[in-house]
């Protein structure tokens, strides 16, 4: 009788020892210890979002002065490039960003600080103009109880205005975080190239040296082609938005463009919010809801037209951003540090694929076609 190799095994096996996986040769699947770091990983993960989400006040700041400081150092090198220290230009850099920013916030915050002392008047305004839809309204209670379901609808009423303190604070960062972020800006910016050389040197093997350098100047140079880029776009899309309004006769076209600029800073999020807010007032200026959409209807077609074709056309011959990619990372970066986030989404997602062309690049092993 002929005895199979494993019944030779099983037979010589001392007793108490354990039995041999007659499997783990032959049959494909994950071993132990690769489940192990895929739990590993995914647990430092879940650390590392946590921290980020509960250490906002700091994190946010420093990350925010870190992308806006590799998007700037170009424009310091150009100001070195003219004799002007390092230290110096970081100055001017600093002070020339917090002047457009003031300026900015000047040109939005003064309809918002009268439209705020006028809530109530403003909320009665709106109410009037929207009993235009006190009937279709009815007509869908009435479709409800012929269908028997319950009435999910009632007449409209203002919602009340306990969420604009809430709102404010998640808006607009508070004092320190302001603080630590131009003092990091302007630290950042003056010593980077210090801090580049430190990084690069603190490798001993040449390649990686090499790569590394690679990696720091092609960051550099696109965040710096991404913020002129964008600044440049989000400028011609203010100023449209300004002449819509002033043609249209809104309120405070100024302030009106200058809100449409600074919001398209923060993808998909920003042009949604910019047209609920012309549409708002819009409404409440004008004496008929038909006049009162024109200027969100037309900004509607400048955002369509910058989405679709102007940024696309400019920044996609640079770097090929997914769309599903761009939206998952807006949402993630949204949730976990707002709006600010949300600005930050587009840059850290650039990172991220400069780091995955230069450490996993096209040559390396792949899997075959399926």
């Amino acid at each position: 009788m002929r005895v199979l190799p494993s019944e030779r095994s099983l037979s010589t096996a001392p007793e108490g020892a354990p039995l041999p996986d007659g499997n783990s040769e032959t049959l494909p699947g994950i071993r132990r210890a690769e489940v192990v770091a895929f739990t590993l990983v995914g647990l430092l993960i879940i650390c590392v979002v946590a921290v980020l989400y509960l250490a906002k006040a700091f994190f946010l700041p420093v990350v925010m002065a870190f992308v806006v400081g590799t998007m700037l150092s170009p424009a310091a090198s150009l100001l070195g490039s003219y004799k002007i220290p390092r230290s110096v230009a970081a100055v001017l850099i600093v002070a020339a960003v917090g002047a457009g920013a003031a300026f900015m916030v000047g040109l939005i915050s003064s309809p918002l600080m009268e439209w705020s002392t006028r809530l109530p008047e403003l909320a009665s305004q709106l109410k009037e103009k929207l009993h235009l839809f006190d009937r279709p309204l009815a007509l869908w209670q009435e479709l409800q109880g012929m269908v028997g379901a319950h009435d999910t609808l009632t007449s409209f009423q203002m919602p009340k205005f306990e969420w604009v303190q809430p709102t404010l604070e998640f808006l607009s960062p508070t004092f320190t975080e302001f603080l630590l972020f131009f003092a990091t800006l302007l630290l950042f910016i003056a010593s980077w190239k210090d801090l580049r050389r430190a990084l690069i040197m603190n490798f001993g093997d040449h390649d990686v040296r090499l790569r590394t350098l690679r990696i720091l100047n092609e960051i550099e140079v696109q965040l710096g082609h991404y913020l002129l880029t964008v600044t440049m776009i989000n400028i011609g899309v203010g100023t449209a938005t300004g002449i819509v309004c002033a043609i249209t006769h809104m309120p405070n076209p100024a302030g009106l463009g200058a809100l449409a600029a600074t919001l398209n800073y923060i993808p998909i999020i920003g042009p949604v919010a910019m047209f609920v807010i012309l549409v708002v007032v819009g409404v409440i200026a004008f004496p008929t809801i038909g006049g009162g959409l024109m200027a969100a209807l037309a900004f509607a077609g400048i955002a369509f037209l910058e989405g679709h074709f102007v940024t696309p056309t400019i920044i996609g011959r640079r770097l090929a951003l997914n769309a599903l990619a761009v939206f998952l990372a807006l949402a993630f970066w949204t949730w976990l540090w707002g709006p600010m986030g949300g600005f930050l989404s587009s840059p850290l997602l650039i990172v991220a694929l400069i780091l995955k062309d230069h450490l996993l690049p096209d040559n390396s092993p792949q899997l075959p076609p399926g």
